[in-house]
């Protein structure tokens, strides 16, 4: 059994932010870097996991925040705009060349939209969930969120709905399909 910080068993909440430390530190490789094909694999990496994450939040956390949150479905609508954003930005980084001028331009756009989404998550909505959801279903959410995310896509979608009933008819086929891109390409994620 993993734990917490707090020594009690972790929940979505932990892994959430797991992966949102993950993908800053990618991030922060990428500045770090002038070496165009390792500035690819770490911007295929960062968006392959942000991808993950989001479709995982999608399918579990937003119709939980819906849910039990006071002001959930407008913390959603504002989340899914954000998500929509980073959609956008991951898909036109895709298709830059790491050499490119914006290519850099690009990753900065995101690490802004992103830095006010995570802020948003973990400082209002991350504190707010643990308050109004037993910790019990924390922890169930925890195990829906890793599980959807093994089978979510690894590339942006931007024309793609960003709810819950499309990733779960939809979206493990997508993701398939991503992941044999992926293997046929030679992209590590």
């Amino acid at each position: 059994m993993e734990t917490s910080a707090t020594g009690t068993e972790q929940d979505v909440i932990d892994v959430l932010t797991t992966d949102h430390r993950e993908v800053e530190q990618l991030i922060a490789q990428l500045n770090g870097t002038a070496d165009s094909a390792q500035r690819r694999e770490l911007a295929d990496q960062m968006i392959a996991e942000l991808v993950r994450h989001s479709v995982a939040e999608e399918m579990y956390v937003y119709p939980a925040m819906r849910k039990h949150l006071p002001d959930g479905e407008a913390a959603v609508k504002h989340d899914t705009e954000e998500h929509k954003e980073l959609e956008k930005l991951m898909k036109k980084l895709e298709g830059l060349d790491a050499d490119d001028t914006k290519f850099m331009e690009t990753v900065g756009q995101l690490q802004q939209v992103l830095a006010d989404h995570v802020k948003s998550e973990e400082t209002e909505q991350f504190p707010q969930l643990r308050t109004h959801i037993p910790a019990e279903k924390l922890v169930e959410l925890k195990d829906k969120v890793q599980t959807a995310k093994k089978l979510a896509p690894t590339r942006p979608h931007p024309a793609a709905p960003n709810n819950e009933l499309f990733h779960k008819v939809v979206g493990p086929g997508v993701g398939f399909v991503d992941r044999l891109r992926d293997k046929l390409t030679g992209r590590q994620v």
